[in-house]
Parts: structure tokens; C-alpha cells; sequence
């Protein structure tokens, strides 16, 4: 007689190389699950934020490293590592993991270039470990019923999807033009470090290739020609009458109404004021908008014919202040549209409608649990050894192809065919 018994599964473990915001919120999954995820390691090399994680796990000091050098060079015993470094610093420690043996849990973007993200494709390949990029929205409630409702055949076939990005403009003066994003020889074009999950979801949609493609887009106002008459290098020097009307002032943004400080390290012994105050005076944060150093778009438009014929207009936008997505797909018996917070599904027969509320989750940390299923499909794939997941490597590079293509096509002026 056969007796089965439950097999009983170590729990995971990982080590966290990047220790910033999406770190922290990956890494809530592991605070709330240590029977099945264990965290082993942390490497950062800001001290702030390397001790906020060790106290946080209860990491000791020989399981806390600087230099994720150093990190590979110990040859630390894990399953998995999370590679959650600025996205310029990807792809050397990527390739130092996939060299080790270990399973990956890479943010977007994989790389700073087109022939990084293959490479890394290539040699995860070759290894034999997973990769797997943080599409977040592919795990979204909101946007897996999308997918949901495509695949039942209930509206027929995919003819066209148009697509809008909202950034945000308080958010796009944040991270890309005064922040970490401004730069695309620091990070990435604007399309690769933002809207890469947008490209994936509709090719997660559409499932078949691009054939053609063409994109427009520039740096339209962010640059020092468009000031205002008496606008300072800095808000918090700027004369009272020109700040008190610029939609786009950082000491309304930060100091006065608090957003957007959330991520900025408050060193010991100092406040988030303190903080402010000194990003406002002498850091990045407290520059005028129009006399930074930035050069990606504020914004830009994609449009593809796919090899099914279905053809995609993509729309980036950060001159708002709507900070969502937003998507119209028409298909052959009925037509779906939604913002984030409902969706509505129309049928030609009978012009019944639905309507699907996402209110609920609307605004819900982790992107609505989002960020929480990724590491736990993740997790259980590397517990099982099981190969497939919301999204492969090779979808992840395929995706930010078409986002290099696209800026390729906007440079040179011209449609692209492939």
C-alpha cells in the first residue's frame, strides 16, 4: 500500500540586492509569509536604508553587504536573489546572479540597452535559472479581467486597442525631470522606465508580433527657454510672485502640501522637515523645473500594426493630473473601456452593458495586491522548479524591444517594419 504524505517545503530563500521603495514593498510578501519566503542577505550601499532592512528581518552584520561585488564574491548560500538596483546598475549584477546559479526577480527596466536585455536573456537561457521581469500588471485584478474577458471569445477577436498612460504631473516632475529618472544616459528614454509595462500588457493582449511601428514624442516644455520671466535655479529662491503661480513649484509640492517625500531618507537624529528643507536649499528635489538637467520626453506616442492586423495606439501623457491608465479595445462583437476604477463591457447584440467596479482597490497599497502575487508566483516557481509564469524573460525582452524600437522610430523619423 501506498501511503502519500504532504511534502513539507523549505521556505525560499532570497537575498535583496537594492533596498529602496519597490524593494520594501516586494518585501512585504516575506514579512508575511516567512513559511514560505525567508530573507537571507541584503545588499545595499546606502547605510540608511541597508540597516532599515536588516532591522527589519533581523539580518546580522555577516549577512549585510555594500557592494554586491563583495555579496558574489562570499558565494552566499540562497535560491534566489532580487535585483531592485537603479536600473542602470542592472544588468552587471543580473549576469553576476544568472553566473552563480541563482533564480532572479528583476524590476523593470531589465537593462539600460537593447543588447543587455538580450544578453540577459540569452544566458538565462543557457543556465537554466528563471528571470523574471516585475510586470506588475499582469497581476492586477483590474487588468488580468481585461485579459480575462479577451480570451473568452465572448466579444470576438481584437481589432484595435488604443491606450493612454496618465504619469501624473506631479509625478513626472518628481521622478523625471528634477529626480532619479531625468537622464536617459543615467537611466533610460522615458518609454523603456516607465511605459514598458504598458507595451507588455498589450502584447499580453494581442499575443502576436509587431510588423510595423512609428512614434513621435519630445522634450516640448521642461527646458530653460520656457521660464518664466524672474523664475530662480531654485523654487525656494524664486520671487514670491512668479513660485505662488507655477503650477510645477517644489516648494508647494514637497513643503506645503507633502507629497512625493515619502522615499527620501531621514538620516538619524533629523526629521522629513529637515529633510525637506535641505532637498529644497541644496538637492535634486529643489530645483525649478525649467533649469534642471533632463532630456527624456514629456511625452510621446506609439502606434503598431501587429502581424494579426490589429492595430495599437499607445498615448504617454504627464500634462495631467490623472495618474492611471486608460484603455479602449474594440473588438468584432463588442467593445471594452475602462480607467483603472471601472470597466465597462458593451455588447454589439442587444447593446447590453456591464460594468465591472474597481473602486474597491482603487488606490489600495501594492498596487492593489499586484506587487504581492508577482513575488508569490515567483516564490512558487523557484519552491517547484515550475517554468512558467505570469511572464517569460523572452516576453519581458520583447517588450522592451519594441520600447527601443519605438525610440529608434521617434529619433529617426521614421515608420519601422520588421
Amino acid at each position: 500500500m501506498n501511503i502519500k504524505t504532504n511534502e513539507v517545503r523549505k521556505p525560499v530563500t532570497i537575498v535583496a540586492i537594492g533596498a529602496g521603495n519597490r524593494t520594501n514593498k516586494y518585501l512585504e510578501y516575506v514579512k508575511r509569509n516567512p513559511d514560505k519566503v525567508k530573507l537571507v542577505g541584503v545588499v545595499e550601499l546606502n547605510p540608511i536604508r541597508r540597516h532599515n532592512i536588516a532591522e527589519r528581518f533581523g539580518l546580522t552584520e555577516s549577512q549585510c553587504f555594500s557592494d554586491y561585488k563583495e555579496f558574489f564574491q562570499h558565494k552566499v548560500e540562497t535560491d534566489a536573489v532580487m535585483v531592485c538596483t537603479p536600473e542602470n546598475m542592472h544588468f552587471e549584477p543580473c549576469m553576476m546572479a544568472i553566473e552563480a546559479g541563482y533564480h532572479i526577480l528583476l524590476e523593470k527596466p531589465i537593462a539600460p540597452t537593447l543588447e543587455e536585455c538580450l544578453a540577459i536573456g540569452k544566458a538565462a537561457e543557457e543556465k537554466g535559472v528563471i528571470v523574471a521581469v516585475c510586470h506588475v500588471l499582469r497581476h492586477h485584478p483590474y487588468f488580468m479581467k481585461i485579459k480575462e474577458l479577451c480570451e473568452s471569445g465572448d466579444l470576438g477577436r481584437i481589432i484595435s486597442i488604443n491606450h493612454r498612460s496618465s504619469v501624473g504631473i506631479d509625478r513626472s516632475t518628481h521622478g523625471f525631470v528634477r529626480g532619479v529618472w531625468r537622464q536617459e544616459s543615467k537611466t533610460n528614454p522615458m518609454l523603456v522606465s516607465k511605459c514598458c509595462h504598458d507595451i507588455d500588457f498589450l502584447l499580453w493582449l494581442t499575443k502576436t508580433p509587431c510588423r510595423k511601428l512609428t512614434s513621435f514624442g519630445s522634450l516640448r516644455w521642461f527646458k530653460k527657454e520656457n521660464a518664466p520671466e524672474g523664475a530662480a535655479s531654485r523654487c525656494i529662491d524664486c520671487h514670491r510672485s512668479v513660485e505662488s503661480k507655477c503650477p510645477f513649484s517644489a516648494v508647494n509640492l514637497y513643503r506645503e502640501r507633502h507629497e512625493w517625500i515619502a522615499n527620501f531618507d531621514v538620516p538619524e537624529g533629523s526629521t522629513i522637515d529637515d529633510v525637506v528643507e535641505e532637498q529644497l536649499r541644496n538637492g535634486l528635489y529643489g530645483r525649478c523645473v525649467y533649469h534642471c538637467d533632463n532630456d527624456v520626453v514629456d511625452h510621446q506616442i506609439v502606434s503598431m500594426e501587429m502581424e494579426s492586423e490589429v492595430t495599437i495606439n499607445f498615448s504617454m501623457d504627464i500634462f495631467t493630473l490623472k495618474d492611471n491608465r486608460e484603455t479602449h479595445i474594440s473588438l468584432t462583437e463588442g467593445e471594452i473601456d475602462g480607467d483603472e476604477t471601472h470597466l465597462r463591457v458593451r455588447r454589439f447584440r442587444g447593446a447590453t452593458e456591464t460594468i465591472y467596479d474597481f473602486s474597491d482597490i482603487q488606490g489600495t497599497p501594492y498596487h492593489a495586491g499586484a506587487d504581492l502575487n508577482l513575488i508569490a508566483d515567483f516564490v512558487d516557481a523557484v519552491a517547484t522548479g515550475r517554468r512558467i509564469l505570469a511572464t517569460s524573460i523572452d516576453q519581458s525582452v520583447e517588450s522592451h524591444r519594441l520600447c527601443y524600437e519605438a525610440e529608434r522610430s521617434r529619433r529617426e523619423g521614421r515608420t519601422l517594419i520588421f
